[in-house]
Order: structure tokens, then C-alpha cells, then sequence
């Protein structure tokens, strides 16, 4: 009789222990609906799609007073990207995962303010002229900031040899303008460079964002881009945004440009957008245009 009580006291006192150390798990996702008109050259099929993306993320205490969290993301049902992160509070944030945004040169890749997708999404395939070649697969990252300026790192290894990246900002050079500069290496495929400034006054958000990628094949062309984009929130539902992207394809070609523009408008957790992108000159071949207009329904839970 009395095993048996200190075996429930024992069970009893592990449950308490394991509700006070236990996290909490949150669920996200959003379904969206599109509709996709393309350039008469594309063969479109079905101009309508659906995708559903589901997050999930939990989150613990560590007795130092840091905090442990993890997050893990489905695109159509199949693995998107997933995280761990430990946050040290002051002294920063360490990563763990294959996410693109988490940390590095790719948490910067492209600044420039939109309503909706960027100028050259669904028109440009290979995202010519972006800073963003570094690995995030298994990528080990660390955030922080000092005295103002933000710093980020990235780290991993690939079949090539090894990613590093690194990226600084500057989030109040003055009141509402954001400056950065960031750098990676793909030991595999080429070193990156980039720098934007962005800057906000009440409703309207504006940046330029320069970027290189230089290839470390010999007789592959660097790429040099220009990107601007200005958006406007019209109100606290209505956002619009254009802009337009410059892209140098390297000797004996014609640069890439491309162009568009998106809004979006929100009503509790749906929302509908719409962005219309052309690119001519695609991949730096002189006559090679496309353009795509979108119209999308998300519904967020």
C-alpha cells in the first residue's frame, strides 16, 4: 500500500515537473486561390491554383531566462523550412534550420517594399542579379544588435565546400532611413555582394537595393541589378505598391528589366491582392519578354 502511494506521488510529482517546464505549441497556416494570365508565349494550362501552407511553432523557457523555440513549415503538405532558435535576450539569437529569412545575406536578399510579390516573380525564373546563391540548408545563424546597428551571420556547408554570409544594418541612421550591407560566399558558385537604403515617412515606404553576383565559373557572366520599389498604405487595409528592376547580364547581352505592380487589400483574415509583372529581354536574350498578371483569395487561420 504504501509503494503504491509513493508510486503515485512519484507520477504525480513528474507531471507537475513537466507542466511547469512544458512550451506552448501554436498553429498557423493560410489556403490561398489564384488566378494566373501569362504572356501568349507561355503555355498556362489551368489558370487557376491552390496552395495551403501550415506553420507549426513552439516555445520553452530555459531556466538562464533565455527561450528556446521552434517553428516548422508545410507548403502543399511537403516540408517548406523549419527553425530552431535559441534567444539570449541582449546578447542575441542563435539559429539552427533551413530557413532563407532567419539569418545571413539571405534574410536580406531583396528589401525593396511591395503590396504583393516582387517585380520579377513569375516572370523571371532564375531571379537574375539577387544576392541570394548562399545555402540555407542546415544553416548555422546568428542575430544581434549593438549600439543600433544589427548584425547578422550565416554559416553552412554544402557538396561544393562551404556558405558563409554576413550582413549589417543600420535601422536609424535618421529618423525613418534604414542603410545595410551584406556578403556571401558559395564556395560552389559565386561570392555576392549587396546595399539598400530604405526609408519611411507615414504611409509611403520607398528603397534601392544593388546587388552582385560574381560567378566563379569561368565564362560565366556576373550579374549586376537595380531595384527600387516604393509602396503606399492607402489605409489600414489598403496597401499598393510599384516597381522596377535593372539587371546587367554581363558582356555581349542586353539588360534585363523588369517592371510591375501589386496591391493588396485585407479584411480580418482574408485577403485579396493583385500584381501585374513584365520582364524584357529575359536572361539577357534580346526580344525574350514575359509578363503575368495574378489575382489571389487567402484566407489566414
Amino acid at each position: 500500500m504504501n509503494m503504491k502511494k509513493l508510486g503515485l506521488t512519484a507520477l504525480a510529482g513528474s507531471l507537475v515537473a513537466s507542466s511547469a517546464f512544458a512550451g506552448a505549441l501554436d498553429v498557423t497556416g493560410s489556403s490561398k486561390i489564384t488566378y494566373a494570365s501569362q504572356h501568349d508565349s507561355e503555355v498556362t494550362g489551368n489558370p487557376f491554383s491552390m496552395s495551403t501552407g501550415v506553420t507549426f511553432a513552439g516555445s520553452g523557457d530555459l531556466d538562464n531566462g533565455g527561450t528556446m523555440s521552434w517553428t516548422l513549415a508545410t507548403d502543399n503538405v511537403a516540408f517548406s523550412s523549419s527553425n530552431i532558435k535559441l534567444d539570449m535576450g541582449d546578447s542575441g539569437s542563435i539559429h539552427f534550420g533551413n530557413a532563407s529569412s532567419v539569418a545571413g545575406q539571405k534574410k536580406y536578399a531583396d528589401v525593396v517594399p511591395t503590396a504583393g510579390e516582387q517585380v520579377y516573380d513569375d516572370v523571371d525564373a532564375t531571379d537574375n542579379g539577387l544576392a541570394d546563391n548562399v545555402s540555407n540548408t542546415n544553416m548555422l545563424g546568428y542575430n544581434g544588435s549593438f549600439g543600433g546597428l544589427t548584425i547578422s551571420l550565416g554559416y553552412a556547408k554544402d557538396t561544393g565546400g562551404s556558405d558563409s554570409s554576413w550582413a549589417i544594418e543600420y535601422p536609424d541612421l535618421i529618423d525613418g532611413m534604414t542603410i545595410g550591407f551584406s556578403m556571401g560566399e558559395d564556395g560552389s558558385s559565386s561570392d555576392d555582394t549587396s546595399a539598400w537604403i530604405k526609408y519611411t515617412s507615414g504611409a509611403i515606404t520607398a528603397a534601392w537595393q544593388r546587388s552582385e553576383v560574381d560567378f566563379i565559373a569561368t565564362g560565366t557572366a556576373d550579374q549586376e541589378s537595380n531595384h527600387i520599389g516604393i509602396s503606399f498604405a492607402m489605409n489600414d487595409s489598403l496597401t499598393v505598391s510599384a516597381g522596377r528592376q535593372e539587371v546587367d547580364m554581363g558582356a555581349g547581352t542586353v539588360d534585363e528589366t523588369s517592371q510591375g505592380v501589386a496591391a493588396s487589400y485585407t479584411m480580418g483574415s482574408m485577403t485579396i491582392a493583385a500584381h501585374s509583372n513584365t520582364t524584357d529581354d529575359v536572361g539577357g536574350t534580346s526580344g525574350s519578354d514575359d509578363s503575368v498578371t495574378e489575382v489571389s483569395v487567402a484566407f489566414a487561420f
